[in-house]
């Protein structure tokens, strides 16, 4: 194994009877990637960035997503497909009766036998019901990549009680996930309250004026509250990733 610490719960999973040395065996062999002639699958990423190949599902046939999930459930990784619509769900769960559908984040699981234990505190804030799509698929993320993650939705600026009443629990996060359409202040406003690190998800939500996301992005990269971290419009899937990657650290 790439990694000291992954070696070491191998071990002691195989010593506490709870992998067998064969299987054991098998994850330590895994090759680095599988040819499935139209995708390269890398194997090795999730011991190398501590996050797997993830599926983008735009612009994939049904038989081309099952494939590449097949290889990562095989290697015994965690396989997650992001922006996949009901009707490819559908087609999928027919090859994968396990494959499970989180309707709100637009995404698709493969669970593995033994569940991810959550660990930390992860936060996922957003301004409005209409950016919940982006706020489920950033929270999704996290959770998939072993955060413990609290959603607080429908807090947005035009209506500053409803995020005060939650600032206590916001406080307990080590990372927090912002995300607004519209005029895009909710960030700095969560931002110049709290301590922990904030990622701003600019969304496409909101009239004519918005342009489809570019004003939030823009308020948000030119927020004059220090340190706020902008991903790209709509990058639920980026923040959470990244919000995963903080958590671990403390």
């Amino acid at each position: 194994m790439d990694q000291p610490h992954d070696l070491k719960m191998l071990l002691e999973q195989v010593a506490g009877g709870k992998l067998a040395p064969d299987d054991a065996l098998r994850r330590l062999q895994t090759p680095a990637e599988d040819d499935l002639g139209f995708a390269r699958v890398d194997l090795a990423r999730q011991k190398r960035c501590r996050v797997p190949e993830v599926i983008y599902c735009p612009g994939k046939t049904v038989p081309q997503i099952v494939a590449v999930m097949r290889a990562l459930h095989a290697a015994r990784q965690p396989v997650l497909g992001t922006r996949a619509t009901p009707e490819q769900y559908q087609a999928v769960q027919r090859d994968l009766p396990d494959a499970v559908y989180h309707e709100a984040a637009r995404a698709i699981t493969l669970p593995l036998p033994a569940p991810v234990e959550l660990t930390g505190q992860v936060a996922v804030v957003c301004a409005g019901t209409s950016d919940i799509p982006v706020a489920e698929e950033a929270a999704l993320t996290s959770e998939w990549l072993g955060a413990r993650t609290d959603r607080m939705y429908d807090v947005g600026v035009a209506g500053l009680h409803r995020l005060v009443n939650r600032l206590d629990q916001l406080r307990r996060a080590r990372v927090v996930v912002v995300v607004a359409g519209m005029e895009g202040a909710l960030p700095s406003v969560v931002a110049g309250l709290l301590e922990a690190p904030v990622i701003a998800v600019p969304t496409s939500i909101g009239y004519g004026a918005s342009l489809q996301g570019v004003a939030a992005l823009l308020a948000m990269l030119n927020s004059c509250v220090p340190g706020i971290t902008v991903v790209n419009i709509d990058n639920g899937f980026g923040a959470g990733v990244a919000a995963a990657a903080i958590n671990r650290l403390k």
